[in-house]
């Protein structure tokens, strides 16, 4: 599970091992084991020193957010670094280290569909990952990949609510419910959206 140690993260987590699946967390700074996805050979050695496995799942992707007009081409390409290529990178690298009919469980968010000001960086990731999830479900097969794609927490209302007037926020126990559908069940290719 990467991103294992954030508010989402740590809500797929226990709804996994509630369900008798074995978790390994992985994250920058925290979990059981240490490593920067944003960095393909970081990915590699993740893999290398995980082994084979039967899922992963992320929650994890940095965007930065600011006006068209005042993000720079690194601020959008670190957008693409760390939520699209990070996430790329783990279905790349893990086709050969998952089970055959293994899945792929991604993260994405409300502003791939429903944008808000500030937010361009994080909905050119986000339709990106969606993107990358419908056209790798095609070539993977049998092995699967969803994506996640929530709009702002209830948990987290009081502090980013300014940002999605008139949007309906989602429980995160509902979310890790997608990560448990997604790894548990038999679809591939879809953006599960709640909310």
């Amino acid at each position: 599970m990467i991103g294992a140690t954030g508010r989402l993260g740590t809500a797929v987590n226990e709804a996994l091992t509630g369900r008798g699946h074995q978790v390994l967390t992985v994250g920058r700074s925290a979990g059981d084991l240490r490593y920067d996805v944003a960095d393909p050979a970081q990915v590699t050695a993740l893999y290398d020193e995980v082994g084979a496995v039967d899922a992963v799942a992320s929650a994890a992707g940095d965007v930065p957010y600011g006006r068209v007009t005042e993000l720079k081409p690194e601020d959008y390409e670190a957008a693409f670094r760390g939520k699209v290529l990070s996430q790329i990178e783990l279905v790349r690298q893990g086709t050969s280290r998952i089970a055959e009919r293994g899945s792929f469980t991604v993260i994405t968010g409300v502003l791939g569909r429903d944008p808000i000001p500030t937010g361009s960086a994080a909905s050119m990731a986000n339709g990106a990952v969606e993107a990358f999830v419908r056209a790798a479900a095609i070539e993977i097969a049998p092995q699967r990949i969803n994506a996640v794609s929530p709009t702002v927490f209830t948990e987290s209302i009081a502090k980013y609510g300014d940002f999605f007037p008139g949007i309906q926020p989602v429980d995160v126990a509902q979310v890790a419910l997608a990560y448990v559908r997604s790894i548990e069940g038999a679809q591939t290719g879809q953006i599960y959206s709640l909310g």
